[in-house]
């Protein structure tokens, strides 16, 4: 396909050639997508019904986990589907579709993110103002901006990638991600979409350095509690989420940043997976074990 301009599909990367790993893979990524997608919904369900749980940060918190089932849904089930299949393919619709709402949704968990970020700065740092801050009429303008905000990124890095001309259409990855797609340009990025990544990391950087910032001053506010409890209690609702942004930043750092290579191999497989599918699976959980509000309603759903 060397001299062509335009792909009517995409070959994706298969795991192996070997009908057996091809299984393992399907029923590894079934897993991996049974968990996501249950521990996802017990916090939305938990959220949902339990009124001690009507709160800003559990609000955020809930959205975090329809943002989390949307990522996991556009990869995992395409991948196990072509395992099962022994096949590689991928329409060109399906990897716009495909590409278009995994960015969207990685962009408003960053922003979802950076506004959690927020909210536990006003609730620590200002907790006789947070209830008019944080209100819920302010809370749902926020969530609704943070959406938008990811259909709009989405649909720029889209129109950009996809503006581009293709030499070959043979993906080196098990999904339609930004770098290998990029890869496959004939004459190298276009304006638009040199623009768009560069806004990205500017926007990116911002996020990270105001929650950096957000924290330093929180931190500093804690250690002025003179309770222990009432400090152990600060903790508790920071550092679940401090440690998802930390896990989502230093993955995708470590995922976008290594060296490019033409094959891929499983280390970078793994990487992929690191990024893209794990916070999915963890983000709930780390706010499970580490939130005895949501352990206890969780342990109440567990008993119906």
């Amino acid at each position: 396909m060397e001299n062509q301009t335009t792909v009517p599909y995409f070959l994706l990367l298969e795991f192996s050639k070997n009908r057996h790993l091809q299984i393992l893979h399907f029923f590894f990524f079934f897993v991996l997508y049974l968990t996501t997608v249950t521990t996802n919904l017990l916090i939305i369900s938990a959220v949902i019904i339990d009124h001690r749980l009507h709160s800003p940060m559990y609000f955020f918190l809930m959205n975090l986990a329809l943002q989390d089932l949307g990522i996991a849904s556009i990869i995992v089930p395409k991948s196990m589907i072509n395992s099962a299949m022994n096949t590689r393919y991928i329409s060109y619709f399906g990897c716009v579709t495909q590409y278009f709402l995994f960015l969207s949704f990685e962009a408003s968990d960053l922003s979802l993110l950076t506004v959690m970020a927020y909210d536990r700065y006003v609730a620590i740092c200002h907790p006789l103002h947070y209830e008019m801050v944080m209100s819920w009429k302010y809370c749902t303008e926020i969530v609704i901006v943070v959406w938008v905000t990811g259909l709009l990124y989405g649909i720029l890095h889209t129109t950009g990638t996809f503006s581009i001309l293709f030499c070959s259409n043979v993906v080196n990855q098990f999904f339609c991600e930004l770098p290998q797609l990029l890869k496959l340009s004939c004459s190298g990025i276009n304006r638009l979409e040199a623009g768009i990544l560069v806004a990205s990391i500017i926007v990116g950087l911002g996020c990270f350095i105001f929650i950096v910032v957000s924290y330093a001053v929180i931190f500093k506010a804690v250690l002025r509690i003179s309770s222990e409890k009432g400090r152990q209690k600060a903790l508790s609702t920071c550092i679940p989420h401090l440690t998802i942004v930390s896990m989502l930043l230093l993955s995708g750092c470590i995922a976008y940043l290594r060296p490019s290579s033409n094959t891929l191999s499983y280390l970078d497989i793994g990487l992929t997976v690191l990024y893209a599918l794990l916070p999915p699976l963890f983000n709930p959980i780390i706010y499970s074990m580490r939130n005895q509000n949501i352990k206890c309603v969780l342990s109440q759903l567990w008993k119906f």
